[in-house]
């Protein structure tokens, strides 16, 4: 009987090691990767890169949708089909709560709640989550032709950035800043997707700059 339990326990434990790893990506139109293909958002991307460091990385979880706000975030979350706990959990919300004027406070609140609650999804380790900072959809094509002040634009965003990585270091979560790339990037064709607003496959893939070492060290903590 003896040897026979201890068999079952060794396969127990390699079956264990061999689990992929269960990533869940919580969002806007940024994380689910409006207006490219599946496989080129960013979540996706990233499992990828990873997999080929050897890291064994289930498909992304993607819980987001165009248009969303943190409390439309948070809403959805309660009717998903959550699975907790995750191994590494991204947040990445609020470019839809300046585009309707929301105030910064309203945001911090929200923000915060949805942190702590991808906090608990990874069974209270909040060295596997990471916030994802907001780009600047104001240097875009679709934001110099919308008729809005783009200088205004930055100017919130940067706001709420400063939001969302007070919140970070606040619960000691990893914080990546993307918005410095797409600023960067600016309406440059090949860096959009075709409604000239979304970063194109190209552009996500130039996040990873900041978003896969923030993943490395938050995949390396036990």
């Amino acid at each position: 009987m003896w040897p026979e339990l201890l068999l079952a326990g060794v396969f127990a434990g390699h079956a264990a090691e061999a689990r992929p790893l269960r990533y869940l990506a919580l969002g806007d139109s940024y994380t689910i990767g409006e207006g490219v293909a599946a496989d080129q958002c960013w979540p996706q991307q990233l499992v990828m890169r990873l997999r080929a460091e050897g890291i064994a990385l289930a498909d992304a979880q993607i819980i987001a949708t165009t248009g969303w706000t943190t409390d439309e975030l948070y809403a959805a979350m309660d009717t998903a089909a959550l699975a907790p706990p995750y191994d590494f959990v991204s947040l990445s919300i609020g470019v839809n709560n300046q585009y309707r004027g929301r105030g910064g406070l309203n945001y911090r609140q929200e923000f915060a709640a949805l942190l702590q609650r991808a906090i608990r999804l990874t069974d209270q380790r909040p060295e596997r989550v990471i916030v994802v900072s907001i780009p600047d959809w104001g240097v875009t094509r679709f934001g110099r032709e919308s008729g809005r002040d783009t200088a205004l634009i930055a100017r919130e965003l940067d706001a709420f950035n400063v939001i969302n990585r007070e919140e970070a270091q606040r619960h000691q979560v990893t914080w990546a800043d993307v918005s410095a790339i797409s600023r960067h990037a600016g309406a440059d064709p090949s860096q959009l997707a075709a409604d000239g607003l979304h970063p194109s496959g190209l552009q996500y893939r130039n996040w990873l700059e900041s978003i896969l070492p923030a993943a490395r060290q938050a995949l390396s903590t036990r």
